[in-house]
This record gives structure tokens, sequence and C-alpha cells, in this order.
């Protein structure tokens, strides 16, 4: 497996890999867990994926097996910043306004979503690996536009997963139950700092829920 990075602008020099992405996307959030949210037939696209989000893909024989989407706390595009923020400031549906005690606006703080791994990868040292690449890329890319700490929204059971990967994660918030499809979630924290010892990763268990680092979310509805 080898990992590849890109914004929008570089997208043009990865072939297929950003739509292979999204129908990767598509099959595991819309056909298997049935969210309703932005897609066609093909793949599933929310307002996130815009020329701010930042992309970590892992390929296996040419094909997109694994990935996430990230971005700096920064951003912000058109009415929406980052997920995390957005839900804080109510414009979300699913994700409660105090999943944070304090949504970040800084450079040196990233939020990954929308992490998904194929089916294909069976086993637990095939899917240990594909994650371990997915956060290296986004770690690097996180790193080179000087970030120090990535958030994301996880299963709980993912701190310890990250761990064990070589990614300190600590819980920054309080969890609870995805209305959707009723999995817990909660806040938490990592140093975007490279892991030590990648070069031989660690089989690691999965968590019944490695498809994903973020619930569902839904532009709420408008108030004017």
């Amino acid at each position: 497996m080898e990992k590849i990075t890109f914004n929008l602008t570089e997208l043009h020099n990865h072939g297929s890999a950003f739509f292979e992405f999204l129908a990767l996307r598509k099959q595991f959030f819309v056909d298997q867990l049935g969210w309703e949210i932005p897609h066609d037939d093909d793949v599933e696209m929310d307002q996130y994926d815009n020329p701010k989000a930042y992309y970590s893909l892992v390929l296996k024989d040419g094909k997109v097996v694994g990935g996430m989407r990230a971005m700096a706390t920064t951003a912000q595009w058109g009415s929406h910043t980052y997920m995390l923020r957005d839900a804080v400031d109510g414009k979300l549906i699913g994700i409660p306004a105090d999943i944070i005690p304090h949504a970040e606006v800084t450079p040196n703080v990233w939020e990954a979503t929308r992490v998904v791994i194929s089916d294909t990868l069976a086993t637990h040292a095939e899917r240990s690996e594909c994650l371990g690449l997915v956060l290296d890329g986004v770690v690097e890319q996180a790193t080179a536009q000087g970030a120090t700490e990535i958030i994301a929204l996880c299963p709980p059971i993912f701190a310890r997963t990250l761990r064990q990967l070589g990614y300190p994660a600590k819980i920054i918030g309080e969890p609870y139950t995805n209305l959707h499809d009723e999995r817990r979630y909660v806040a938490m924290a990592m140093p975007a700092v490279r892991r030590k010892g990648k070069t031989a990763p660690q089989v690691v268990p999965m968590p019944e829920a490695t498809h994903m680092m973020q619930p569902q979310a839904v532009h709420a509805p408008s108030k004017i």
C-alpha cells in the first residue's frame, strides 16, 4: 500500500483517486449506513469538500482503499467553517452544540473528517496499515502548514486504536449517541507529530466503526 496527499489544486495529478474516495464514502455512509447526506448514484460529497480541504488517501494495486479529509480550523468557505465549529454554532443537525468546550480557530489545530477504509481490506493487519498511512498523510500535510494538533469526532475506542498506531490521543469532550446510527462518539485530539516506528506497523485490532471518524452532519433548518 502507498499513500498520496493533495488538495483540490493538485487532485488532477492523481487520476481518478479523488472520485474513488468520494465513491468509497458513498458506499459506506449512504449505502451501508443509510445517511441522508448529499450524494448521487456514484459519490458522496458535502460542503466541506471545498478548496480549503486536504486529502490523504491510500492506494492498493492502484485503487483507493482508504482515505481522510482534513482542514485547518481557520478554514472558511461561504457560511461554513469546519465541522466541529459549525456544530458548536448550531449549523448542523445530529452533533450537539456542546460537543467540545471551545471551537478552536487557529492554524495550529486541524480537523480530520470522513475517514473510510474499504471492506476489501479484510484483515486487521491490512486495515491497521491503511489507517496508519492515512494518518501519516494528514500529519504531514498539517505540519507542513504549521499545525501542532489534530482534532476529530471518533468512537471512544478510537483513542486506544490511535495510541496503538503510535499517535497518542486524548478525549477533549463528552461522548454522545448519534441518533442516526445509534453509535457513540466523542471529540478527541492528538499531536500532529510523526509517529515512531512506522516502518514496522503494529497489528492493531480495528473497532467496528473503523470506517468513520465523523458522524453524519446535515444543515440545520434556517431560522430566518
